[in-house]
Protein backbone atom coordinates (compact mmCIF):
# COMPACT_ATOMS: atom_id res chain seq x y z
CA UNK A 1 0.00 0.00 0.00
CA UNK A 2 2.84 2.34 0.80
CA UNK A 3 4.42 1.66 -2.58
CA UNK A 4 1.19 2.78 -4.22
CA UNK A 5 1.25 6.00 -2.19
CA UNK A 6 4.83 6.63 -3.29
CA UNK A 7 3.87 6.06 -6.92
CA UNK A 8 0.95 8.48 -6.73
CA UNK A 9 3.00 11.10 -4.90
CA UNK A 10 5.75 10.78 -7.51
CA UNK A 11 3.23 10.94 -10.35
CA UNK A 12 1.71 14.09 -8.86
CA UNK A 13 5.10 15.74 -8.62
CA UNK A 14 5.96 14.77 -12.19
CA UNK A 15 2.63 16.09 -13.46
CA UNK A 16 3.25 19.42 -11.79
CA UNK A 17 6.78 19.55 -13.16
CA UNK A 18 5.48 18.83 -16.68
CA UNK A 19 3.13 21.81 -16.42
CA UNK A 20 6.01 24.08 -15.55
CA UNK A 21 4.66 24.71 -12.07
CA UNK A 22 6.51 24.27 -8.81
CA UNK A 23 5.08 21.52 -6.60
CA UNK A 24 3.36 22.73 -3.47
CA UNK A 25 5.24 22.29 -0.24
CA UNK A 26 2.39 20.17 1.07
CA UNK A 27 2.82 17.70 -1.79
CA UNK A 28 6.57 17.53 -1.30
CA UNK A 29 6.16 17.12 2.45
CA UNK A 30 3.60 14.36 1.99
CA UNK A 31 5.93 12.55 -0.40
CA UNK A 32 8.81 12.86 2.05
CA UNK A 33 6.63 11.57 4.87
CA UNK A 34 5.71 8.51 2.82
CA UNK A 35 9.37 7.77 2.09
CA UNK A 36 10.29 8.24 5.75
CA UNK A 37 7.49 5.88 6.78
CA UNK A 38 8.69 3.25 4.32
CA UNK A 39 12.24 3.48 5.71
CA UNK A 40 10.99 3.37 9.30
CA UNK A 41 8.76 0.39 8.53
CA UNK A 42 11.71 -1.44 6.98
CA UNK A 43 13.80 -0.78 10.09
CA UNK A 44 10.95 -2.00 12.29
CA UNK A 45 10.60 -5.13 10.17
CA UNK A 46 14.31 -5.83 10.61
CA UNK A 47 13.97 -5.36 14.38
CA UNK A 48 10.96 -7.66 14.43
CA UNK A 49 12.87 -10.32 12.51
CA UNK A 50 15.77 -10.08 14.95
CA UNK A 51 13.38 -10.35 17.88
CA UNK A 52 11.72 -13.39 16.31
CA UNK A 53 15.12 -15.03 15.90
CA UNK A 54 15.95 -14.29 19.55
CA UNK A 55 12.61 -15.71 20.64
CA UNK A 56 13.20 -18.87 18.61
CA UNK A 57 16.67 -19.28 20.13
CA UNK A 58 15.27 -18.77 23.62
CA UNK A 59 12.52 -21.31 22.96
CA UNK A 60 15.07 -23.85 21.77
CA UNK A 61 17.26 -23.23 24.81
CA UNK A 62 14.26 -23.56 27.12
CA UNK A 63 13.23 -26.81 25.45
CA UNK A 64 16.76 -28.17 25.85
CA UNK A 65 16.82 -27.13 29.52
CA UNK A 66 13.42 -28.72 30.10
CA UNK A 67 14.56 -31.93 28.46
CA UNK A 68 17.69 -32.01 30.62
CA UNK A 69 15.68 -31.36 33.76
CA UNK A 70 13.18 -34.09 32.92
CA UNK A 71 15.83 -36.80 33.23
Amino acid sequence: MKKIAVVFASAGLLALAACGEKPANETANASNAVVENVVENAANAADNAANAADNAANAAANAADNAANAK
